[in-house]
């Protein structure tokens, strides 16, 4: 696809000069075989509200952070390998039109772009990509996907309790399982999600359940499976 591309000097020119901008707390860049295929800015849904951000698409990887200078310095960088990657269109909402899912086993997050044109570029050249790099290394699509967070303003009221009211001392929180808003009493409980985090992170109490309920099935299947004979 670019491979012709990726020994060239003008690549490694490209390369280098993201990974200047993003200073000393970016991470290297520069690996054998890897391409800069292209760059832009898109609106990423954050929690408290949408924000833009660079982006660089690279052939194996993607790659964003947050603009302190645009093109001259970026910070908060953020590396996501393409095998992990699938997409998802979206429908427009009053605030943000051109909309798609990233979705990744460890974070999942929505991003508009400037145009309709500028999105149908962006996900044919990523799909373009993921099913290189998935041929490539003979890899099958991801199926396991974190659940992207609500943002904070899409609701007023707990969204497990429905009865707790947010305000300045109430305070939002987000299961880190199902990615709902939810009040402090419906999101006591730890979990344990390697795929995500090596600590216990938070979650609501219905997730919490499932959570505990799967991982005793498996618990039950494995010892069932590694029983002697009588």
């Amino acid at each position: 696809m670019v491979d012709h591309l990726a020994n060239t000097e003008i690549n490694s020119q490209r390369i280098a000069a993201v990974e200047n901008c993003f200073g000393a707390s970016g991470q290297p860049l520069a690996v054998p075989g890897r391409v800069l295929l292209g760059e832009g800015i898109l609106t990423k849904e954050c929690r408290k509200k949408p924000k833009p951000r660079i982006f660089f698409l690279f052939n194996d990887i993607l790659v964003y952070g947050s603009i302190v200078i645009n093109k001259r310095k970026y910070n908060s960088q953020h590396i996501i390998p393409l095998e992990d990657v699938t997409l998802e269109t979206l429908p427009d909402t009053l605030q943000m039109k051109n909309r798609w899912m990233i979705k990744t086993s460890k974070k999942s997050f929505v991003v508009s772009a400037a145009s309709l044109t500028e999105r149908k570029e962006w996900i044919s050249h990523l799909e373009e990509c993921i099913r290189h790099l998935l041929t490539k290394t003979g890899r099958q699509p991801s199926t396991e996907h974190a659940a992207p967070w609500i943002p904070d303003k899409a609701t007023d009221i707990c969204m497990r309790c429905t009865q707790t009211k947010f305000s300045t001392l109430t305070r939002r929180h987000h299961c880190r399982k199902c990615g709902f808003v939810v009040c402090g009493d419906c999101s006591r409980q730890r979990f344990l999600m390697p795929r995500l985090s090596p600590k216990p992170l938070r979650v609501c109490n219905l997730c919490y359940r499932q959570l505990l309920l799967t991982q005793k099935q498996s618990s039950r299947s494995q010892n069932q499976a590694v029983s002697p004979d009588c």
